[in-house]
Formats: C-alpha cells, structure tokens, sequence
C-alpha cells in the first residue's frame, strides 16, 4: 500500500479530531494538579493516534463491505474500493494498528497501576469496542441515531480524562469529583467534535437514505437536526463558561468567546449548502477553531495566572 493510499485510508487529516482533547487534558492537568509525565503521555498519545487511525480504517472497510450503492459509493467515493485495496491487506493493516495500540496500552496500564486502573483499563476497552463498533458489527453505531454521542464523549470527553489520568497515576486515583470535574470542562470539545460528525450526516442525508442508514439524521430530518447542531455548539460553550465559574479551567479561557462571531458564520454558510465537498469543510473549520481557541486560551490563562 503506498503511503498517499495509506493516508487515505486511514483519514489521516482527521487524527487532529483526537490530538486536540489529548492537549486539553494535559492543560488541565497541569493548571488543576501541576502534574505533567512525559513519558506516559508520549505512551498515551501514541495509543489514541494508533487507535483513531485503526478505527477510521475500519469504518472506511466496513462502509465498503456494507454498501448497497454498488456504482456510486464503492467504486468512486469509498477509498477501499477507489484505490482497490484488497479486504485481505485492509483488515491487515486494522489489526496491525489496533495490536500496536493494545500492546502500548498495556504497557501504560503497567506504569500507572493503582486502585482505579481497572477503570482505565475499562474505558480502554470502550475505546476498543466503540471503535470497531461503530462502522462493524451487525448494527454500526454509525447507522444508529447514536453515532455523535459515542464519538463525541469517547473522544471529547474519554481522551481527556485519560490524559488527565495518565498524567496522574500513579500517585493519584480517579474519582468521581475528578470525572465530573472534567466531564464539564470537556464540553466545549465534546459538542465540537459530536458537531463534526452530525455535519457528516447531515451532508450525507441522501446517501444514507439510499444505503438504507438509520442516522438521527434520517429519523428526525436535516431541519430538526440542523437546529440540533446550532444548538450543541451554545451548550459546548455554556460548559466552558461553568467550568470557569467553578474553577476548573482559567479566568482567560473566556478568550476562546472571541471566535463564536467566525462559528456563527461557518453555521450560517453550512445551513444554506449542506452538500458534502462544499460545506463540511465548515464544520471541520468549527472543530479546529473551537478546540484550537480553546487550548490557547487555557494556556494563556495558565501562563498569566488567570
């Protein structure tokens, strides 16, 4: 497989989607804790970079194997069967990701063993099951009206717990007053990236119609739903202005309000044009600016005391 392909395949340009909670739960940590551990975090970031891209391999295979649109969608728009990668080297290459990231994990685990690493060890075998469920199995979660909730919270929320964790561990343990904590702050991110794949059901409205997908989309309709993702972005922003009140994330992290005018916008353009290669650049836009936005302001709030 030739790295363009590779890349391809494994939706290399969406890995920011996980990058940006990995940096946000170390923000947290240091400006709450004043905990930073390189070496578990290198460990840690390699995992979730290996199972994101593991997990984008499979959903891109499993579109392909379940696809009814024949001509269209697997010949043209799947990356499977437009570079005719054989099942046999897809799943190869998912495999081989999601071992590298399960042996690295492990390792990890090791290193941060307390009373509460089983809960880690659990959320890591959600990560697991949630990635090869959600495009596999015989009801993808990506065929359900639940697909923005798992990815969202798994990967808004879960990552930077984890990061949070691992920054932690072992000399401090999780606790609900943690999780909570960070459960709030994580907000922001969580609605963005949920947001991020709402805006890929909503473009994909009509294609999962005909390939027969029961997206939340297609149960409530682009209207309800378009509505729905307006709406998810004020309440990301409300957590983060809760969190500030309560004293988990700097006074400055207000900074990241700067950007809402830009959001508004990109909303605006997105409602009127819901076509893929048009518009959900928009949302991806959303995405990076908000957690973007997000992190610089916690970390000007950090450096500032504020």
């Amino acid at each position: 497989m030739k790295p363009k392909v590779f890349l391809e395949f494994v939706e290399f340009q969406s890995l920011v989607a996980s990058v940006l909670p990995f940096t946000l739960g170390l923000l947290y940590v240091w400006y709450n804790y004043h905990a930073f551990n390189l070496l578990h975090s290198v460990l840690f970031f390699i995992v979730i970079e290996l199972m994101h891209m593991a997990v984008n391999a499979n959903d891109n295979t499993q579109d392909f194997v379940h696809a009814k649109d024949e001509k269209t969608f697997k010949q043209l728009t799947n990356v499977v069967g437009h570079y005719h990668i054989s099942l046999r080297l897809a799943i190869t290459v998912i495999v081989s990701l999601s071992a590298s990231a399960a042996i690295i994990g492990f390792g990890l685990l090791k290193l941060t063993w307390g009373s509460s690493s089983w809960i880690f060890l659990g959320m890591g075998i959600i990560g697991f099951l949630v990635g090869y469920f959600y495009a596999g199995g015989p009801l993808p979660i990506s065929n359900t009206p639940f697909g923005e909730l798992f990815s969202g919270v798994t990967m808004g929320y879960v990552i930077m717990l984890a990061a949070v964790y691992v920054n932690l561990a072992p000399a401090q343990q999780l606790s609900w007053s943690l999780a909570g904590n960070v459960l709030l702050a994580s907000g922001l991110a969580v609605f963005a990236i949920g947001n991020l794949m709402l805006a890929n059901n909503l473009c994909d409205y009509g294609e999962d119609k005909l390939n027969e997908r029961r997206t939340i989309v297609v149960l409530l309709g682009q209207r309800v739903m378009l509505w729905a993702w307006n709406i998810g972005y004020a309440l990301g922003y409300v957590c983060m202005v809760a969190a500030v009140l309560v004293g988990t994330l700097p006074k400055l992290t207000l900074l990241a309000l700067l950007i809402v005018p830009v959001v508004i916008k990109n909303n605006r353009q997105f409602g009127a044009v819901m076509v893929k290669s048009k518009s959900f650049v928009l949302a991806v836009k959303n995405c990076i600016l908000i957690t973007i936005s997000f992190a610089l302001a916690m970390g000007i709030g950090i450096i500032f005391h504020l």
